[in-house]
């Protein structure tokens, strides 16, 4: 049985603070089963990476990588869109001096 969405964002936020991160809700969406995408924020580089919430076909959850974003503006708009498409979307900011997404399920590279 999986977590509940609220819990379970609420649980990476912790983890991100526990290991000197900070993570922080960007936008609720539905709280007992609405996806999630996360963006990670680069302290040391500025850099931002998105992580897209999956399932394999054998029912896991992973995370993708969408492709890579020019600027932190183009990554921003594809979380507009997104959340055009889904309003249920939850978007989770975190922000690491090491880039750490905090994820502890697969991830890949879309």
């Amino acid at each position: 049985m999986m977590l509940s969405t609220d819990i379970w964002v609420a649980a990476l936020v912790r983890r991100a603070e526990l290991a000197g991160g900070f993570g922080i809700v960007a936008r609720k969406g539905d709280a007992r089963a609405g996806s999630v995408l996360v963006k990670v924020l680069n302290l040391d580089d500025k850099t931002t990476r998105l992580y897209s919430e999956a399932t394999r076909g054998d029912g896991e959850r992973i995370w993708m990588r969408p492709s890579l974003f020019d600027t932190e503006a183009d990554l921003d708009r594809y979380i507009q869109r997104s959340l055009r498409i889904d309003p249920d979307l939850w978007v989770v900011d975190i922000e690491d001096k090491q880039g750490r997404h905090f994820l502890t399920e697969p991830v890949e590279d879309a």
